[in-house]
């Protein structure tokens, strides 16, 4: 590890030191470092890890997620990675309530639990609690889908800005999972979601965190982004597409995440090969600074890398 990664560890470490009753939360962008920070924290002080990600999640999932490997999964315990089947629905309070009792296993044993991952919602949802929300509608997401298929995603997102335009701001028009959350809760209750979470403000703390990030340039970030991707690609991850769409996992709720739709678009002629490649940074990018937009509104501290 490079003198400057030595010193991020050594400050990770510092914050663990100095709040030993806080759950450790290692967020921030995608790419940057979230992963091999945590494994390294948790083989200096005794921890396991939880998993936050929306799809590593996922079985089968695997290369364009991230996924820790096997050698990683080997040196430290890992929690809430590859346990739900692909076409399975992952939310926030689900697997809040799985990490809760994965946080106090880990410390009825005497270890150190380490939440990591990209998906802030989830990690909020543990730490704070999510607003009371309706239970999901088959009827109301098929007439979505319906939708999405007959005139697009911005339609649906389109319908959900002039319902409510404050949850629509923050849902980008590709999202149709959420999107289509924000318009069912509002159909099942006759209340925007914005209402619903404004009454609850996330002002619970169920665990005191402290939320850490790594920060990079933008230069920086998106070198890492452009590396990792064109390492995957090299490495398999076009074939693991076609075998999830083989095996019927086209409809899966991670085939919609970013890098993955870029691939499955290139399959279906859609993107050309010599496209694939900066269609994926690009997206990532936004995504990242998607990510950085929510942890800007938290109390994070960011460890610098350049």
């Amino acid at each position: 590890m490079s003198s400057n990664g030595a010193s991020v560890v050594d400050a990770a470490l510092r914050i663990a030191e100095e709040n030993p009753g806080d759950l450790l939360a290692f967020v921030g962008p995608t790419a940057s470092g979230k992963t091999a920070l945590a494994i390294e924290v948790a083989e200096r002080i005794g921890g396991e890890i939880i998993g936050a990600d929306s799809v590593q999640v996922y079985r089968a999932f695997d290369i364009g997620s991230g996924k820790p490997s096997a050698d990683e999964m080997r040196r430290v315990r890992h929690y809430l990675v590859g346990v739900l089947e692909p076409m399975d629905p992952s939310v926030a309070s689900a697997w809040a309530e799985r990490a809760a009792q994965a946080v106090g296993e880990i410390r009825a044993r005497g270890r150190t639990p380490i939440v990591c991952g990209g998906s802030f919602l989830w990690v909020k949802a543990l730490v704070r609690g999510l607003a009371p929300m309706p239970g999901a509608s088959a009827e109301i997401r098929a007439h979505h889908r319906d939708l999405v298929d007959r005139a697009g995603r911005g339609a649906l997102h389109d319908r959900l800005r002039g319902l409510d335009p404050a949850i629509a701001t923050r849902l980008h028009p590709n999202d149709v999972v959420r999107v289509s959350r924000a318009l069912e809760v509002l159909e099942l209750t006759g209340r925007p979601m914005s209402a619903w979470q404004r009454e609850h403000g996330f002002a619970e703390t169920r665990f005191p965190t402290q939320l850490v990030a790594i920060a990079c340039t933008s230069e920086t970030l998106t070198a890492r982004i452009s590396a990792r991707a064109a390492h995957w690609l090299a490495t398999g991850w076009i074939d693991e597409v076609e075998a999830l769409l083989a095996r019927g996992f086209g409809g899966a709720r991670a085939m919609s995440s970013v890098g993955y739709a870029q691939v499955r678009s290139m399959l279906a002629g859609d993107l050309a090969r010599e496209d694939l490649l900066p269609a994926i940074v690009r997206a990532t990018r936004v995504f990242a600074r998607r990510q950085r937009t929510w942890l800007n509104r938290e109390r994070v501290t960011w460890l610098g890398l350049g």
